[in-house]
């Protein structure tokens, strides 16, 4: 089968077009494919499908097999690749995904190839119930949860896929490795979670670490950066509009007040080709 390594600011993706529907075994793919020691390594297998509502439709298969309804970085590499590869002409286009919905794109163009891409990433969901964690309340800011120990405070926020923000002192710094794998599980988070460190530098600017559900720690998330913009204008930490940087570089974010969407900007960028044995 032939494949592009895609990724978005680091965020690795093994991207497969040509498939009429998705794979019985796209789950056994994903965990082997994506080892990075006897695979092609990546973040995630992301199949470009046939859509009756959109362009096209992404469905994404996490490295340990599990399918996740968003992704952020993903969308953007999936709109390179198609209009890229002459799949759409025109700069505008749709995407259809199994959490969000069909999600407009626009397609920034250089030389005749999109350079960075601008996402409508919809209206984000804060109702606790329906991100969902077992939490009562809409929204669920500044809630205490207890991991081996240790008290964190988070904000809930579903961007089709389910977050939870927790500003700390340093998240350049932060220890993912040793709380991103107890936050994900937490009986809290029913399906459970996506886990973004936040620090807040100013009103337009905030550093974010991220532990993604399925995956581990990534060098971005891009529905994971729209969720800690939120979080922080629900706080009041920060302007509606801001840069969140991750650690593979930086994405722009706006959440609208005139429709309540929020807008990702960012790269996404071709590694190789190639063909699996």
């Amino acid at each position: 089968m032939e494949f592009t390594k895609m990724h978005g600011l680091g965020n690795d993706f093994i991207v497969v077009f040509g498939e009429k529907q998705l794979p019985a075994d796209a789950a056994e793919l994903a965990v082997k494919w994506c080892n990075r020691f006897f695979g092609i390594g990546a973040d995630g297998l992301v199949y470009i499908l046939p859509s009756e509502k959109a362009d096209f439709q992404m469905r994404i298969m996490n490295s340990d097999g599990s399918e996740a309804e968003q992704c952020g970085n993903a969308i953007r590499c999936v709109s390179k690749y198609v209009y890229d590869h002459g799949h759409v002409t025109q700069e505008q286009i749709t995407i259809e995904t199994i959490g969000a919905g069909v999600q407009p794109v626009s397609l920034n163009i250089r030389d005749g190839k999109v350079e960075t891409v601008r996402v409508d990433m919809g209206e984000p969901i804060l109702n606790g119930l329906q991100v969902p964690t077992t939490v009562d309340a809409n929204p669920v800011l500044d809630h205490s949860i207890e991991a081996n120990g240790q008290e964190f405070k988070f904000t809930a926020v579903s961007m089709g896929n389910p977050h939870a923000v927790i500003y700390v002192d340093d998240a350049v710094n932060f220890d993912l490795s040793t709380w991103g794998p107890l936050l994900e599980v937490h009986p809290m988070f029913p399906k459970k979670i996506n886990v973004e460190f936040a620090t807040v530098r100013d009103r337009g600017y905030v550093d974010m670490r991220v532990w993604e559900r399925g995956a581990g720690p990534t060098l971005a998330c891009g529905t994971g950066a729209c969720a800690t913009l939120v979080s922080s204008v629900l706080n009041g930490h920060t302007d509606r509009t801001a840069v969140i940087s991750l650690k593979g570089g930086d994405l722009h974010i706006e959440w609208s007040e005139a429709d309540n969407h929020v807008y990702m900007t960012g790269p996404a960028e071709v590694v190789f080709k190639g063909v699996t044995s």
